[in-house]
């Protein structure tokens, strides 16, 4: 490049002087030799930058460790906390269903998990909180007093939430009752059959760090507990 600019160079020299023996005009050989030089300046520094940037790009596994991390990168924030969690009776718990992870289509990931049949918030923000609890029930009853005294079957459904910021108490999020049911008299209400009802609620709500959602559902409720897939579940994600 230098070789061939000092040559140009060179040359517009000799040919101005030339035209200056020739011709009685004033001399431009300083004007034109000036632009000359500047072309080639920038023709130069361009090259230059060209082979700096073709050499940092082509340095051995530089190009190669960057594109792993930003993938890396990528992939870590493109997992959004989810649990979803499957529900099922246990005896011993008298005012909840037994919640499930790792089991059927149960799965949790970003931090939420499940910690003594409860969900730990991992991050304050915004998660939609959802449930859903199916139950078989009997809308038939030998006893004349219970079906004087409660006429109506329901069936219902909460979602409480415990949080620092609200010192050792709990309130209730989501909160679902139905009714299902008038109860009747019957001689042999085994041979009535049962009915079937689900209870489902879902919101949105701000969550602070380490806050715990657990469910509360009626005792005389949970034997009938529907635990088919898909029946019964309890689960939250951030949004």
């Amino acid at each position: 490049m230098e070789g061939e600019c000092k040559v140009l160079l060179d040359a517009t020299v000799h040919t101005e002087a030339r035209r200056e023996t020739t011709r009685a005009k004033p001399s431009s050989k300083q004007t034109t030799a000036l632009l000359v030089f500047t072309l080639c300046l920038v023709a130069a520094a361009a090259a230059a930058a060209v082979l700096f940037f073709n050499r940092h790009d082509k340095s051995p596994g530089h190009s190669e460790e960057h594109y792993d991390l930003r993938r890396t990168l990528r992939q870590i924030s493109d997992v959004r906390a989810a649990i979803h969690l499957e529900g099922r009776y246990n005896s011993t718990m008298k005012t909840s269903v037994e919640w499930r992870n790792a089991v059927d289509q149960s799965h949790s990931q970003g931090g939420l998990k499940l910690n003594n049949n409860q969900i730990v918030i991992p991050q304050s923000g915004l998660y939609f909180v959802y449930s859903q609890a199916s139950f078989r029930v009997k809308c038939s009853s030998s006893d004349t007093d219970d079906v004087t005294s409660q006429p109506i079957v329901h069936v219902s459904h909460t979602v409480k939430r415990r949080s620092s910021s609200m010192g050792t108490g709990e309130r209730t999020i989501l909160h679902s009752i139905r009714s299902v049911c008038q109860k009747k008299a019957s001689s042999n209400p085994d041979e009535e059959g049962s009915w079937f009802s689900s209870v489902y609620m879902g919101a949105v709500f701000d969550l602070e760090k380490f806050d715990r959602l657990r469910t509360v559902t009626e005792e005389k409720m949970l034997p009938g507990l529907e635990e088919e897939s898909g029946k019964t579940f309890f689960g939250v994600f951030a949004l």
